[in-house]
């Protein structure tokens, strides 16, 4: 069964997202257990893709690094491998349907569930389309991770009664990256899917502070960060270790 629930049992998650391969797969696996030194309740792990439609600037940047470094789907898997030795901390994939269907639905679940990922993320997957690699996701014991967003008006309560895992909030309209206010009415949103199901929510989209994360722990199960994360990664590269588990740390903290 996946592992996913356990990243809220000890109060308010901390998710954190990185992309695996930039600047290098071994520097990745690093990355990822720092974070969870740093008290990280959940990875998100971006498999690289030329086509990122859902990421700013930000993370297409860490996409192109870990392409030109060489990184592929089996590289993640085997980084992966290596990482379960280390921590059972839940981890879920991000990424877009063309890597999972030229891999192959059956063999990429496959080796999901005996790598040890718990849930995928796949934000250009229309919800009523699903069906197409669901089944197959939940034979091995993959939850895939519904998103919610500002647009999904009507659907909301109809999508979270599915979800599996932890339901994904999208903050604000856009693509991901930093921003220095989320002013979408989250409070509402939140409302309606709490109505319809008793799956943790999560905000994601934007959140870079402690100011932000402490905001939207108030009215979420959980707080997600992805693009802040990255930039210190650009910035300090193989380095990027130590100043990870700080800032996951204050995160951590102050949620």
């Amino acid at each position: 069964m996946s592992k996913i629930k356990n990243a809220f049992k000890n109060g308010k998650a901390f998710i954190a997202f990185l992309t695996a391969g930039d600047p290098s797969i071994e520097k990745t696996e690093e990355f990822i257990l720092e974070m969870v030194r740093g008290g990280a309740d959940l990875i998100e792990i971006g498999i690289p893709f030329s086509d990122p439609i859902a990421e700013g600037p930000v993370i297409q940047s860490a996409n192109i690094r870990a392409l030109n470094a060489k990184t592929t789907t089996d590289k993640v898997f085997e980084m992966i491998k290596s990482v379960r030795k280390k921590t059972d901390v839940p981890i879920v994939f991000l990424t877009y349907l063309n890597p999972v269907f030229k891999y192959g639905y059956e063999r990429f679940f496959k080796i999901c569930n005996e790598t040890g990922i718990d849930g995928i993320i796949i934000p250009d997957m229309p919800y009523n389309e699903k069906s197409e690699c669901a089944d197959i996701a939940v034979k091995n014991n993959v939850d895939i991770i519904s998103m919610i967003a500002p647009t999904s008006d009507q659907r909301i309560k109809e999508i979270a009664s599915q979800a599996k895992g932890f339901v994904y909030v999208v903050s604000s309209m856009g693509v991901t990256g930093v921003r220095s206010e989320i002013t979408t009415d989250l409070n509402s949103i939140l409302k309606s899917i709490k109505s319809a199901t008793s799956t943790p929510t999560a905000i994601g989209f934007g959140i870079s502070t402690v100011e932000q994360a402490k905001e939207m722990a108030k009215i979420a199960d959980g707080v997600i960060v992805g693009s802040a994360i990255v930039k210190i990664i650009e910035k300090y590269g193989n380095d990027s270790g130590t100043h990870l588990y700080e800032y996951v740390k204050a995160m951590k903290s102050a949620i």
